[in-house]
């Protein structure tokens, strides 16, 4: 048995270092890193040409570290482990449930619907999971300390959307997996959804001067989710605001929305984030060397 796990976790490298070398040499509708790039650089253009902040700089405050993140999160953190791990933790939880008879988690057969139907299906229960996980990463202290560092943006740009700690990472795939393992997705590429996804984070964190109109109640947008980065908020919601991802609605279904007025111009950050550090090793162990104090932004 060790030696089918470590079999996994040599597949799990060289499977992935295998896939970035295709990402990089391989120019299709279906790269990843192709669209990662191409979506930066179009909003970056649209924030240049028409920014909301027209006093915020081109190359604003951690404008680089941001990029980096960006490139981290999206592809390096699963090159240096975190592909492996995840593999060997599904395989560690089917063996987990052979023990007790069990081989199928699949609780709703859906490969009869149609594409449209299941990418749909899939994008509401991940939002909706990923909107309980956000609130609940400002509700916990531990799980604060770790998105912390999303928050320490101080100008909001585009690359803010996957400035965030690597645990996060961990920490939304532990949850997200049982659920949508019990749904039998007959799909295997998700491709569409994961770049509509992409696109909504990166414009929600942008320099633009957008809401969407009437589908506001539906999408999240930079005018609302900028009020999520605010630094100070009222007692009422003194844990934050406007947890959505990318659908607005679970905020104002649930009462978390707040937009009390145009945030242009808000001072972003947490209090005390005056002292994090602003190196990403330094940052990367910052959650670890916390005492937990500190429950939110907001004593």
């Amino acid at each position: 048995m060790v030696e089918r796990y470590f079999k996994i976790i040599i597949d799990s490298f060289t499977g992935y270092w295998n896939y970035l070398i295709f990402e990089l040499s391989n120019f299709s509708w279906h790269n990843y890193l192709y669209w990662l790039i191409g979506l930066s650089l179009l909003i970056w253009s649209m924030e240049i040409i028409i920014p909301w902040r027209k006093n915020q700089p081109i190359f604003r405050k951690d404008f680089w570290l941001d990029s980096f993140y960006m490139f981290f999160n999206f592809f390096l953190f699963s090159l240096i482990g975190y592909n492996a791990i995840s593999n060997v933790g599904v395989e560690l939880f089917n063996d987990f449930l052979g023990m007790f008879g069990i081989t199928n988690i699949v609780a709703f057969e859906i490969q009869s619907w149609p594409t449209w139907a299941q990418w749909l299906t899939l994008f509401l229960i991940a939002d909706f999971i990923q909107w309980c996980v956000h609130l609940s990463l400002h509700r916990f202290p531990f799980l604060w300390e770790f998105h912390k560092l999303h928050h320490s943006v101080k100008e909001m740009g585009f690359a803010a959307h996957l400035r965030f700690h690597w645990m996060e990472t961990i920490i939304y795939k532990t949850i997200q997996y049982i659920p949508l393992a019990m749904i039998g997705f007959g799909i295997q590429d998700f491709f569409i959804v994961h770049v509509f996804t992409l696109a909504i984070g990166h414009l929600n964190h942008s320099n633009l001067n957008l809401d969407y109109g009437p589908l506001k109640y539906i999408f999240n947008n930079p005018k609302m989710h900028i009020w999520h980065h605010a630094k100070e908020l009222p007692e009422d919601h003194k844990y934050g605001a406007n947890f959505g991802l990318s659908l607005s609605i679970w905020d104002y279904l649930f009462r978390t929305a707040y937009i009390p007025y145009d945030g242009r111009d808000i001072e972003l950050g947490f209090s005390g984030d005056e002292k994090f550090p602003e190196r990403f090793t330094d940052q990367m162990l910052q959650p670890f060397k916390s005492d937990l104090k500190e429950t939110h932004k907001i004593d």
